[in-house]
C-alpha cells in the first residue's frame, strides 16, 4: 500500500500547479422525489441569459480539472455563456458573528461569464442531482477542486456537474497567491472567450444564484439539455468555502436558489470572504457560523489543517437538523490524491486506495516532507452522498466525532503520532504512516498538503506480525467506517483490496 509515483504520473497531470493553486487559501431524473425542494425555490433570482454549447477558439473549455475522457465513463462535456444583470448586496445593521445577517440588493452590473457541465450521456443514467461548484481562483484561474476530489461517487450515482465562473479572477485576472503567472479565460484563449465580461466579485453572488437558475428555470434551451433537474446543490472547496459561507449567511435568505450546500475546507482566521469589495464599496465579515435559521441542509467537511493553521477551530459550532460538520482525523487541506492520483483517476483506480510518497505537490515545488496521503476523497464522497439523501429524503447524516483537542486549539496524538478523535478511517485505526494535516515548514504550500511518515520496519513488524494480522485489521476497521457511514462500499471494496495486495506483515 506505499508507494511512489512513476514519472509518468508526476508529469502527465501537467496542469497539476494551476489544480494546486486554485486549492489554495486564501435533476427528469429517475431518482426519489426531492422533500426540501419547492417549485417556488429561488423564484426572485433573475434568469440569465443562455448561449450554446459554446465551441471555436483553441477547440476545448479552460479548466484545471480532471484530464481522462469523460466519454469513457459515459459522460459528456458542454460549455455555455450566461450573461444578464448581477446585483451586489450591502449590510442591513451589523455582520456578528453568529452569522445572522440581513443583507438588501445595492449596485447592478452587467456580466458574461461561462458555466461548464458534465452530465450523464444516457439520460437513464441521471439521478436527478446536479451539483453546481463554484470554482475556485486562487491560483489565478479555475480550477475543478470538488469535481476532481468526489467525481467518481459524482458519476457511479449519475449526478450532474456544473462548474461556474463565479469570480473576476477566473474570467479576466488578476494577482495569483502563489506567485504564478495567472490564466484567466480571456488570456488564455482570447477567442473563444473574448466577449466575457466579469464587472467584480461584489457581484460573484447573484452570479452564482443566476447559475442555479439557468438549471431550475431555462429560458429557450437548457444547460442540461434534456435532462431535468430535480435537486441543485452547491459546493465549494477551499477559498471557494470561503465565499459559500458569505454567500450562506447573506444571500441564501434572499436567493433561496439552492436546496443544500456542500462547504468542503473552510476556514477560520484565514478563511473569510467579504459582502463586497472594490470597486463597490469594501464591507468585510468577521469568523462567523452558519446561521441557525437555515431552511436548507448544509454539511461542512473539514481537515486537520483547516482547524489548525486555517483556524476554523474559531468557527466550531453544534450539529443541528440543518447542520452537520464532518471532522476527518489524518487528512490535510490537499493530498496526494490532488496531485498524483485524482485528475487521472476515471473510476476507482488502485491508486486511490493505496498511500503514495512524494514531496512534489506540484511539478516546482519541493516539502522538506512527504505530503498528506490520507484517504479525504473517500471520505467527500460519503458527504456528497449524505448531503443528496438529506436533502432529497430528509435522512440526516450521522454525527460525526469531532478531532480530540489537546490545549490551546492544538489537536492531540496518540503514540504513533496521528489525531485522535474526528471520522476515523482504516488507515487511521491501523496505520502504516503517520498521517497529518500539520509538520510541514517553509512555503504556505507546504504547509497546506501536510506530512505523510511512513513507520519503520520494526514498528510495522511489532504491530503487524504477519500479513494475514493485517489484513484481517484493516477489513475489520473498513467495516466499521462503512458501517458508520463515513465509507461507501465501493471505496470500501477497492481499500479492502489493496489492503490484500500490499506486502504489509509479509
Amino acid at each position: 500500500m506505499l508507494r511512489t509515483p512513476s514519472d509518468t504520473q508526476q508529469r502527465r497531470f501537467s496542469v497539476a500547479v494551476l489544480v494546486l493553486a486554485g486549492l489554495l487559501l486564501v435533476a427528469a431524473g429517475c431518482g426519489d422525489a426531492d422533500v426540501s425542494s419547492s417549485p417556488q425555490r429561488g423564484g426572485s433570482v433573475s434568469i440569465p441569459t443562455l448561449e450554446g454549447p459554446i465551441t471555436g477558439g483553441k477547440g476545448m473549455p479552460f479548466i484545471a480539472s480532471t484530464t481522462f475522457d469523460l466519454a469513457q465513463v459515459g459522460y459528456t462535456e458542454a460549455e455555455y455563456f450566461i450573461s444578464g444583470t448581477a446585483t451586489a448586496y450591502t449590510n442591513v445593521g451589523t455582520l456578528a458573528a453568529d452569522g445572522e445577517w440581513t443583507v438588501t440588493r445595492g449596485d447592478t452590473a452587467a456580466y458574461k461569464t461561462r458555466i461548464l457541465v458534465y452530465s450523464p450521456i444516457d439520460p437513464n443514467r441521471f439521478d436527478g442531482t446536479v451539483v453546481v461548484e463554484w470554482l475556485n481562483v486562487s491560483g489565478g484561474l479555475d480550477a475543478a477542486a470538488d469535481w476532481i476530489t468526489c467525481h467518481t461517487e459524482l458519476i457511479r450515482e449519475g449526478f450532474a456537474w456544473v462548474g461556474v465562473s463565479a469570480q473576476k479572477v477566473g474570467v479576466e485576472g488578476g494577482p495569483s497567491l502563489l506567485g504564478i503567472a495567472p490564466a484567466p479565460l480571456k488570456m488564455v484563449d482570447p477567442e473563444r472567450y473574448g466577449s466575457l465580461v466579469h464587472p467584480g466579485d461584489s457581484f460573484s453572488y447573484d452570479i452564482f444564484s443566476q447559475s442555479a437558475q439557468a438549471i431550475r428555470r431555462p429560458q429557450g434551451m437548457s444547460p442540461l439539455g434534456s435532462l431535468k433537474a430535480n435537486t441543485v446543490i452547491a459546493a465549494g472547496e477551499s477559498q471557494s468555502a470561503f465565499r459559500l459561507v458569505t454567500y450562506i449567511d447573506a444571500v441564501h435568505p434572499l436567493a433561496d436558489i439552492y436546496d443544500g450546500f456542500l462547504v468542503h475546507s473552510r476556514g477560520g482566521a484565514l478563511g473569510i470572504a467579504a459582502l463586497s469589495e472594490p470597486p463597490q464599496a469594501t464591507i468585510t465579515v468577521p469568523v462567523a457560523a452558519f446561521r441557525s435559521d437555515l431552511n436548507v441542509p448544509i454539511l461542512a467537511v473539514e481537515t486537520e489543517t483547516d482547524l489548525t493553521f486555517l483556524g476554523y477551530f474559531n468557527a466550531r459550532q453544534p450539529d443541528s437538523d440543518r447542520f452537520r460538520l464532518w471532522e476527518i482525523a489524518g487528512t490535510s487541506h490537499a493530498d496526494t490524491y490532488t496531485t498524483v492520483v485524482g485528475a487521472t483517476d476515471p473510476l476507482g483506480s488502485a491508486e486511490a486506495a493505496e498511500i503514495v510518497l512524494t514531496t512534489m505537490p506540484a511539478p516546482g515545488f519541493t516539502c522538506r516532507t512527504p505530503i498528506n496521503s490520507g484517504p479525504q476523497h473517500f471520505v467527500v464522497n460519503a458527504a456528497i452522498a449524505a448531503l443528496r439523501q438529506w436533502v432529497r429524503q430528509g435522512t440526516l447524516p450521522p454525527l460525526a466525532p469531532r478531532l480530540d483537542v489537546a490545549s490551546d486549539a492544538q489537536l492531540a496524538f496518540d503514540a504513533h503520532g496521528n489525531a485522535l478523535g474526528g471520522i476515523r478511517t482504516p488507515q487511521l485505526d491501523v496505520p502504516i504512516a503517520v498521517l497529518s494535516g500539520e509538520g510541514q515548514t517553509g512555503s504556505l504550500l507546504c504547509r497546506l498538503f501536510g506530512t505523510t511518515v511512513p513507520f519503520d520496519a520494526a514498528t510495522l513488524a511489532t504491530l503487524y506480525p504477519d500479513h494475514a494480522t493485517y489484513v484481517a485489521a484493516f477489513n475489520a476497521a473498513t467495516d466499521r467506517a462503512t458501517a458508520a457511514g463515513f465509507i461507501l462500499q465501493p471505496d470500501a471494496d477497492l481499500m479492502k483490496a489493496a489492503a490484500a495486495a500490499s506486502d504489509i506483515g509479509n
